[in-house]
């Protein structure tokens, strides 16, 4: 069971909000959206390439959600599975085209969306949920440096997304896994999001698609990195991602032609931080 949080209390954040959405043009919409063509999502040398903790702590599950603190990269479906993940979004250009790319290829995939993104688009959160995906929550501002700030910053970046992202999906749809910008996790930003029912979520190929190196590239660093493990970074926003569309209709064929099926992350299952 989710807890439910005061809407007040939200209310008031947003007020904060008006001028953290403004930060958010400093902090996410700055470093993303006004450099798009420059700026990776996750900085190139991030000491978290793969969405892991730098900081250790003793591994728990929530009681009330089930849900372990530790990092998921796993895939449900086990084996050879390949988890596809979706970040930055929604975007009223590139998500529908990563929809169809998905539907051709009747695949599931997580999005990690973006909670003012998903406040302005709540058609696009609908969606993906009515297309069988699944939700993330990746933060408000998409602050690469959250992990050196405060808790009750990190707090409000994690839960104030995670309404926004809920009250767009509408109809009870609930966010399953919250992905901390750039791998930038702390243990209390895990524990918070367990305790809120979602699965901390890294990933093991970050396909380098926000650098735009062209669709060739992107595949090939999907075939040459998926021996890392099943997790596979791709983003539908933060700006133009036609290199990332062709290039996941490309992973998925050939992910079909390796018999390599596709998955979603785990959410209750042990994992070692």
């Amino acid at each position: 069971m989710t807890p439910t949080r005061n809407h007040s209390g939200l209310r008031a954040r947003i007020a904060v909000g008006a001028s953290a959405v403004a930060v958010a043009a400093t902090i996410w919409g700055v470093t993303t959206l006004v450099s798009v063509d420059d700026q990776p999502t996750a900085p190139p040398g991030n000491a978290r390439p793969r969405g892991t903790d730098d900081r250790a702590a003793t591994p728990s599950v929530t009681p009330s959600t089930g849900v372990p603190d530790t990092i998921a990269h796993a895939s449900e479906a086990g084996g050879n599975a390949v988890n596809i993940t979706i970040d930055d979004g929604p975007d009223p250009r590139w998500t529908p085209q990563v929809l169809d790319v998905l539907a051709r290829h009747d695949v599931k995939a997580v999005f990690c969306m973006i909670g003012p993104q998903a406040k302005a688009h709540p058609d696009l959160v609908k969606k993906v949920v009515a297309a069988g995906h699944r939700l993330c929550d990746h933060t408000m501002s998409h602050d690469t440096g959250m992990d050196k700030k405060p808790v009750a910053y990190q707090q409000a970046q994690i839960l104030d997304a995670r309404e926004l992202i809920e009250e767009a999906a509408g109809r009870g749809a609930k966010v399953e896994y919250y992905r901390a910008p750039g791998g930038a996790f702390t243990p209390e930003s895990r524990r918070l999001a367990a305790e809120a029912g979602m699965r901390p979520l890294g990933w093991n190929v970050d396909t380098k698609d926000f650098a735009k190196p062209g669709a060739a590239a992107i595949v090939d660093t999907v075939k040459r990195e998926i021996g890392n493990g099943p997790t596979v970074l791709f983003h539908d926003g933060g700006g133009d991602r036609r290199q990332t569309v062709a290039a996941l209709d490309q992973v998925l064929t050939w992910l079909k032609e390796q018999g390599r099926p596709t998955g979603f992350p785990v959410r209750t299952a042990a994992e070692s931080p």
